[in-house]
């Protein structure tokens, strides 16, 4: 594994990072769920056996379960590693909110303190509003100073120059975490940025959603040349930017640990030459713009039980890589179901609750209209 200087920190961290959203769980019978912990356990402490030191989670993943399982998984071993977790800031309305989020997040990771603990998923509005407007980056300095959490971090979703704006208006800040990746690199400028103020950058999504994972090789196609399979290039090209201290990867397998681990293993992942040419390459497949959904699930659960990820990721199959056969299956297993059988746009109501919800601001409704047309017609 190689680690990496995570800015001013003072801590190195592994290039490869356990994004925690993605976990395994169980389905109970009255429909509520739980963690598979044995599975949990299992795969979490094997990641740290191959050198895996950061561990990311946050107060609502996995049915809000995710804590336990991360505290439960490494606590063997809780002085050996880094865990973030993350502060919903929608259930922030005072000082003491934020201080309450925090002491609960202490309690289901059964930890004393937390590594890094993040402002979750702002925008300009709630940084301006909320955390300057009011104080809790005095809070959250207290809370360091009392050894409930060792360093004070920031999610982002929102566009770049405001992230210029919070690194400015907020020097206490030790760390970001944003989206970038292949398909994504609209923040490549001010990740720069920040690392130039040393804050240690990690990158969420560095495969697009999984929509890079598509397993073929269609790096011939991109560069001109044979390369390496699509997955393994695109976490590449990541860990290329050497203004990325670690990419996050929710792992939901074994084979999925072993294979992120071995490429963040790798003493020179991608050089200089090659990682430009790729990103040249990549912005040429204008195609990758038309319709950009993260896979994040935020916009999920959509109350007529639309699973509007499922939906755009099966576009993407025959929209960017040409592979309708597996776009056409893909879409008719959703529609046969089991999952959520014939939920699609003509269920929608117009509610617009997944439109607030998404981090990208996509048109949901207008883009689940154009891309049903498309699917259904292959």
């Amino acid at each position: 594994m190689i680690y990496r200087k995570f800015g001013n920190t003072g801590e190195q961290i592994s290039a490869l990072g356990f994004g925690c959203m993605r976990l395994p769980e169980i389905e109970q019978e009255d429909g509520s769920f739980t963690m598979d912990y044995e599975k949990c356990d299992e795969m979490l402490r094997h990641a740290y056996e191959l050198g895996v030191n950061y561990f990311d989670t946050a107060f609502f993943y996995c049915h809000n379960n995710s804590e336990i399982a991360v505290g439960r998984a490494l606590k063997p071993f809780r002085d050996k590693v880094l865990i973030s977790t993350k502060c919903p800031m929608e259930n922030v309305k005072s000082k003491e909110d934020y201080r309450r989020q925090c002491e609960l997040s202490l309690e289901k990771l059964d930890t004393d303190y937390i590594d890094f603990y993040h402002f979750w998923a702002i925008n300009k509005e709630v940084f301006d509003q909320k955390i300057m407007g009011l104080g809790l980056i005095e809070e959250a300095l207290k809370l360091k100073e009392e050894g409930k959490i060792r360093h004070i971090s920031f999610s982002f979703h929102d566009d770049p120059d405001v992230i210029k704006h919070i690194i400015d208006s907020a020097p206490e800040l030790e760390t970001m975490l944003v989206q970038y990746n292949l398909l994504d690199r609209k923040n490549e400028e001010m990740i720069a940025y920040a690392a130039s103020k040393g804050l240690g950058v990690l990158a969420m999504g560095p495969v697009g959603g999984g929509r890079l994972a598509v397993p073929v090789d269609v790096s011939k196609r991109l560069t001109g040349r044979e390369n390496v399979a699509t997955y393994e290039l695109a976490f590449r090209f990541v860990l290329g930017n050497q203004n990325i201290s670690c990419a996050l990867s929710g792992m939901q397998t074994m084979e999925m640990v072993d294979q992120n681990a071995a490429i963040a293993s790798l003493e020179n992942p991608m050089s200089e030459a090659e990682w430009k040419e790729l990103g040249e390459a990549i912005d040429n497949v204008k195609k990758f713009s038309e319709l950009y959904c993260t896979g994040c699930n935020y916009c999920q659960p959509c109350p007529q039980g639309i699973v509007i990820p499922r939906i755009f990721n099966a576009y993407t199959y025959h929209n960017v890589y040409g592979l309708t056969d597996l776009a056409k299956k893909d879409y008719q297993d959703y529609i046969a179901g089991p999952e959520n059988p014939g939920k699609t746009v003509k269920d929608c109501v117009d509610c617009g609750l997944c439109e607030k919800k998404c981090p990208q601001k996509l048109k949901i409704r207008e883009q689940l209209r154009k891309v049903e047309g498309i699917l259904a017609s292959l």
